[in-house]
């Protein structure tokens, strides 16, 4: 079974310096239909302006994870670490018992346009901790490419749950294939671009569940980045 949350139907944040879509509940927007898929909380797709961002605020006993796709984006936390995320890096924040952090646009003329996604950790009250890692689309162009895992396999940053993330960047006509073991389900987020997702078409902010399916089967029919979630 395939089920599609459209990017249009995505509720919506809009603040002077913040454009953010949700395509589950967060914060004041709350839907009951919407409150996650299996371990993943949340997966927001944030435009900040120029030297604008999120102040210095809390977290804890959630994995964060920061992708961007264009621009740059500033971290700085509680732990000591500073750093600056840009496009092909994934950054994996452990807040566990409790971590401050500040997300910044790094740049005082350009955009940062970056998906904030939020998994729940198999267990509460871990250490705090940090990951960053570049992953440059030489190595995710036509295939799937493991970015996070439990086990930080194959150089992925690793997360505190029994997740697979992937990420592919596809030219038209790529097609990518990721079998579905049983018990597991699938979440694709679609990035950019426009993926046929088995037999159905998906756009620039679209997400689908994949459950009881063999296989989760992607084409893009223009060029095309994805993220997709195995989760248990």
């Amino acid at each position: 079974m395939l089920t599609i949350r459209r990017a249009a139907e995505r509720m919506h944040t809009q603040i002077g310096w913040l454009d953010s879509r949700h395509t589950f509940s967060f914060g004041e927007h709350h839907d009951p239909r919407y409150m996650g898929f299996r371990a993943l909380r949340v997966i927001n797709e944030d435009r900040v302006a120029p030297g604008q961002g999120f102040g210095t605020h809390s977290h804890r006993d959630m994995e964060i994870l920061s992708y961007v796709l264009e621009g740059a984006l500033r971290h700085q936390d509680s732990m000591g670490t500073g750093s600056v995320i840009s496009p092909g890096d994934v950054q994996r924040m452990t807040a566990g018992t409790g971590v401050l952090h500040s997300e910044q646009n790094a740049s005082a003329t350009e955009t940062v346009h970056f998906l904030q996604i939020w998994v729940q950790p198999a267990r509460k009250r871990l250490q705090p901790s940090y990951e960053q890692r570049a992953f440059p689309t030489r190595d995710r162009m036509g295939r799937l490419t493991l970015v996070a895992s439990q086990d930080g396999r194959e150089g992925s940053v690793t997360i505190h749950q029994d997740v697979n993330l992937y990420s592919a960047v596809l030219e038209a006509g790529n097609h990518a294939t990721l079998p579905l073991e049983g018990g597991r389900s699938i979440w694709v987020q679609v990035a950019r671009g426009n993926v046929r997702v088995n037999d159905s078409e998906l756009e620039a902010g679209d997400g689908a569940a994949l459950a009881d399916e063999s296989a989760a089967e992607l084409e893009a029919s223009v060029p095309a980045e994805i993220l997709l979630f195995d989760l248990a």
